[in-house]
């Protein structure tokens, strides 16, 4: 997967041009105040500061055509004595060294030599704390600092520290903190090799008398730990763990209990250990030969290994990538795949060990690789210029692998994502990858469907100036129709079929190459994916004009698939085309039902209904072929009956929500004469808001329609309400009609045919549109209703044999004669005829229906059956007298014997009944007569002894009155007492009327609780009060505690009193 170009080279510097009989040991970036600097330390003890431009936009690959760094100045540190580590601290302003054992600090800018720090001799490493922010230690600090993983304590943070890890040891019997001869102005941790012992040391800057940096610093051993495992070779200090490497293996220290424990062993046979801080993800890279293994602070394994081509001289970190050097050769690995991503030489095989240098930041940009006499420098390039280079390469997958990498570790916006998504979409489009092309462009959040519209149409067009004018990146042409896209793929890939075998090499697909693909199946398969994007389009949130661009081409490129079910299904469903850009299309490739369904959508009813009229007569004539029902395998008739009743339906459908009176009418003929039903749904629909004039449609029926018609006057009546006479009349008239008709076809088929009369029936009645027969539906309306004229109706069916119907006339009309006849005599309907007597309600109905039966007329024998059901049903309201009169002498007397005799036991039994009910009624009434006679005469002595009962006078011959319990009083006594009793009824009434209740702050409602305080409230008979607004949702009847004053009625004693 080398083929991504990450960097590129930016500059270079020569060492010969400065010392010719050194080289280079050690090298550092470091950005002091926007600055890059460039630290290179030689075998020769100089120290280098080189400065570059960041982020030149160059692009070469011949290292000595390249820029060369900025030389600022050198300073010597040791003589004869390699500078083997520098160490920036970008906080102080600083650059510490290690060379020849001891320990320098310098300046960032080296404007002045290096002073040797007072600490012992034969230190062989050091290396800086790194803090990782999560970690328990800084969750007791404050929480300041910089974003960096590696950063400098600060003096609160260095005492908590020295607290961690005991108190301090100062082992090399210095001073730590007296009489201001050193004052800590920035604290930095270390861990310095020296021999076998590890130390921690604080550095902290020295300052003179006038409180100015002296340049110098000193070293404080914070702890000392003895480690007996080997000579320590590479270290890192992460955290509270400090990881070693020696030749037997790695193992992880702790720097606050000073145990070690060994992480892995390394083979007897393999390189020297090498550890490498992975500062973005706050790990540490372990290698053994070229395998790198990736751990955390505690020394444990996390996420894969790194697995290199071969060994390597140094190891580097930038972005998402390990940075190697060996052989002359830079590689970078991606860290989460482990796949080598790009390789550039730049100094051949042979050349010795190279270093290579990252910036400290998570966000550098730039890698310096150094060999003996040469440093180079790279500078990644922004992610759109990586992604355009695969994109050149037609790496595809590659680009969008980098751009999801990028997106994941937050480098990239979901807008860029989606742009590349784009690009990406249309140079697959014009390599012919038309189905990745739409996914591509689907996955894009910000693409336009107005993009694709040149593909489609030709401009100019209707949607021209909707089309950004965006080239993206120019890595693909301009936009074409798609049958330009396909001729100029296959012009390409012939060319590039040329060049191979002129031995040229091209970029073309190799599938295409191989396998050419047929003009025809690339350009259906380009329609598809089309329309495929502009179906899902359809579902975006997009603005009127587009939406219209999106539908009108998307039924463009149906008709180019000839996909007829979805043309259909666009145009009947909610869609935004613009017909006047589809109709001649539409009508010049057959596709009329099409059109017909996009009219009805738009509202254009009128020509919706025209179009499907003309494929109504078309399918008749045989002049148009459904295409959607090509694959049917139907029989012709079956077809042309379907095809028929389909464009009647649908025009129906339109007519039924239409207003528009006279559209209605003009084309109610032909779907009349396919389907009366359908007819008929027009004329009673009630989706529409203004229903249409019944005389009009009355006058616009074809009279030979009898059933549409009798159907509409039926709606009209029933469902509508209609109370018009006229109407009422008319569809009486039109039933009757149809009834004789009806009943002459049946007498004349039966007397031809009496066997298949009943299958006949059963074949009208399916043909009709009604379920029921016609005599019925008029019987019934006949009956139930009063606003149809009956004399007109009966002088329609005088002359025929519509007997009932007659009798329900002559009903109408009070003709009680003529419907006893009818009933008795033509129908021989006892039963209707006697039901028709109780209707009448007078015995002189059923005597005159007994003389029918006994005497019938026109020669007709008598019916002695129905007078005998007559006399046994009816016989006790009868009088026996009158019957005996009626009764004919040729009457067999054995069949009214019995009936007579019931009749006049029957009239005995009442006659005795009344006596009897006679007598007692005189019983209690003399009863009562007595009784009252015994109160009225009841008498009192009253003598001159005799007192009233209340005020005891003596009542002599005083008026008095004796009350119902025997109370005698005097008449003044009597006067007084229903006096008071009257006041007495009447204060309590007042009371009741004046009652009043008191409320203050601390009234509650007694339904919701709430304080009255100055509300409105109501007061209840049962001393309930509400606030208004539960009053008003309780009501007046009902009170809180739930008894309904109106059906249980509250009696106070007052209300008992009366005058």
């Amino acid at each position: 997967m080398n083929n991504r170009t990450v960097l590129e080279p930016l500059s270079h510097f020569d060492l010969t041009t400065h010392s010719r009989v050194s080289s280079i040991r050690s090298l550092v970036i470091a950005t002091f105040n926007s600055i890059t600097f460039f630290y290179v330390g030689t075998h020769s003890g100089t120290l280098f500061s080189l400065s570059t431009t960041k982020n030149t936009d160059l692009n070469q690959n011949d290292t000595d055509s390249l820029p060369k760094l900025s030389f600022i100045r050198s300073v010597s540190v040791s003589t004869d004595s390699p500078v083997e580590s520098i160490i920036v601290l970008k906080e102080l302003g600083k650059v510490l060294l290690l060379s020849d054992g001891s320990l320098f600090l310098v300046d960032f800018q080296l404007q002045n030599r290096p002073t040797k720090l007072n600490f012992p001799k034969n230190v062989s490493l050091i290396t800086r704390r790194v803090r990782i922010w999560s970690s328990e230690f800084d969750k007791e600090g404050s929480g300041s600092g910089s974003g960096s993983g590696l950063i400098g304590d600060t003096r609160s943070t260095s005492q908590r520290f020295l607290k961690k890890l005991g108190g301090g040891v100062r082992t090399n019997g210095f001073k730590t903190r007296e009489g201001g001869e050193v004052q800590s102005e920035g604290n930095c941790v270390f861990a310095v090799v020296v021999g076998k012992r590890l130390m921690l040391v604080e550095l902290v800057l020295g300052k003179n008398k006038s409180d100015k940096d002296d340049g110098g610093g000193v070293l404080l051993v914070l702890k000392e730990i003895q480690f007996v495992d080997g000579v320590i070779s590479t270290m890192v200090w992460f955290d509270d763990s400090i990881i070693v490497g020696t030749v037997n293996g790695y193992s992880l220290i702790s720097c606050v209990s000073g145990q070690s424990g060994v992480i892995f062993s390394l083979p007897d046979v393999s390189r020297p250990p090498r550890l490498k801080l992975l500062q973005n993800e706050q790990r540490v890279l372990l290698l053994v030969d070229n395998v790198g293994i990736i751990v955390d602070a505690l020394g444990q394994p996390v996420g894969g290994s790194l697995v290199f081509r071969h060994g390597l001289d140094s190891v580097g970190e930038i972005s998402s990538y390990v940075v190697i050097v060996s052989d002359g050769k830079v590689e970078l690995y991606h860290k989460k795949s482990g796949s080598c991503v790009q390789v550039l030489p730049f100094g051949g095989e042979g050349i010795g060990p190279c270093i290579v240098a990252t910036e400290e930041d998570k966000s550098g940009k730039l890698v310096a690789v150094a060999t003996a006499t040469k440093v180079v420098c790279y500078q990644k390039l922004r992610s759109e210029e990586q992604i355009k280079d695969l994109l050149r390469k037609k790496n595809y997958k590659g680009a969008i692998s980098l751009v999801e990498e990028l997106e994941s570790e937050g480098e990239m916006s979901n807008d860029l994502l989606s742009f590349v998504h784009a690009q990406v979409g249309f140079l697959l489009l014009f390599d012919l990858h038309f189905e990745e092309a739409v996914d591509h462009f689907l996955l894009s959040d910000t693409m336009q469907p107005s993009e694709v519209f040149p593909f489609i149409m030709r401009d100019p067009n209707r949607w021209s100036l909707l089309v950004p004018r965006n080239r993206y990146w120019g890595l693909h042409p301009p936009p074409a129709p798609l049958e330009d896209v396909v001729d100029d793929g296959l012009m390409t890939i012939q060319r590039a079929s040329f060049l191979r075998k002129a031995g040229v090499e091209t970029i073309v697909d190799n599938d295409l190459f191989l396998n050419p693909p047929n003009r025809g199946d690339l350009l259906e398969l380009a329609i598809k994916n089309i329309s495929r994007y502009l179906e899902a389009c359809r579902e975006k949130d997009l603005t009127q004009s587009v939406r219209e661009g999106v539908d009108t081409l998307l039924m463009h490129l149906y008709r180019a698939l000839n996909r007829v079910e979805d043309m259909e299904r666009l145009a009947s469903s909610t869609n935004w085309c613009v017909v006047e850009e589809l109709e001649q299309m539409l009508e010049e490739s057959g596709h009329l039902r099409t059109l017909a369904f996009l009219c009805t959508s738009k509202g254009m009813s009128s020509k919706a209904v025209s179009i499907w009229r003309i494929l109504a007569r078309s399918y008749s004539s045989g002049l148009w072929k459904d295409i959607a029902s090509d694959n049917n395998i139907l029989d012709s008739g079956e077809n042309l009956i379907s095809g028929k009743a389909i464009a009647a339906a649908e025009a129906s459908k339109i007519l039924e929500d239409s207003s528009d009176q006279d559209l209605i009418l003009q084309h109610l003929g032909w779907i009349a004469d396919i389907s009366q039903v359908l007819a008929v749904k027009v004329l009673t629909s009630d989706k529409r808001e203004i229903q249409l004039s019944p005389d009009e449609v009355v006058t616009a029926i074809d009279p030979q329609k009898v059933e549409i018609l009798q159907r509409y006057l039926q709606w009209l009546i029933e469902d509508q309400d209609c109370y018009d006479t006229q109407f009422h009349t008319l569809y009486a008239l039109s039933l009757a009609k149809s009834a004789i008709e009806a009943f002459e076809s049946e007498n004349t088929s039966g007397n031809f045919d009496n066997g298949n009369m009943e299958t006949k029936s059963f074949a009208t009645l399916r043909n009709s549109i009604f379920e029921t027969s016609v005599r019925e539906r008029l019987q019934i309306f006949l009956q139930s209703s009063d606003l149809y004229d009956p004399e007109e109706v009966l002088d329609l069916i005088e002359g025929s044999e519509l007997w009932l119907e007659k009798a329900i006339l002559y009903r109408r009309l009070g003709q009680e004669t003529l419907v006893l006849q009818i009933l008795a005599l033509k129908l021989e309907d006892s039963e209707a005829a006697e039901q028709y007597c109780a209707e009448i309600g007078r015995a002189d109905a059923y005597m005159q229906l007994l003389e029918m039966y006994l005497d019938p007329q026109d020669g007709k024998d008598p019916m002695f059956t129905a007078a005998v059901r007559l006399l046994h049903n009816h016989g006790e309201s009868l009088d026996p007298l009158q019957v005996l009169e009626k009764l004919s002498p040729d009457m067999p007397l054995q069949l009214a014997s019995e009936t007579l005799l019931r009749m006049f036991r029957a009239r005995v039994h009442h006659h005795r009944q009344g006596q009897i009910m006679h007598n007692l009624s005189r019983a209690v009434d003399i009863d009562a007569r007595l009784s009252r006679l015994d109160e009225r005469t009841r008498h009192v002595q009253i003598n001159d002894e005799s007192l009233c009962d209340s005020c005891n006078a003596r009542l002599g011959t005083k008026l008095f009155a004796m009350y119902p319990d025997d109370t005698v009083l005097c008449y003044k006594i009597m006067h007084n007492l229903s006096r008071a009793v009257d006041i007495d009824a009447r204060l309590s009434r007042l009371d009741e009327r004046t009652r009043h209740v008191q409320i203050n702050d601390e009234s509650l409602c007694d339904s919701c609780n709430a304080r009255l305080g100055t509300k409105l409230f109501a007061m209840y008979p049962d001393d309930t009060v509400l606030c208004y607004k539960c009053y008003r949702r309780q009501g007046e009847s009902v009170s809180v505690s739930g008894r309904n004053f109106k059906e249980d009625t509250l009696i106070k004693p007052g209300w008992l009193v009366s005058r």
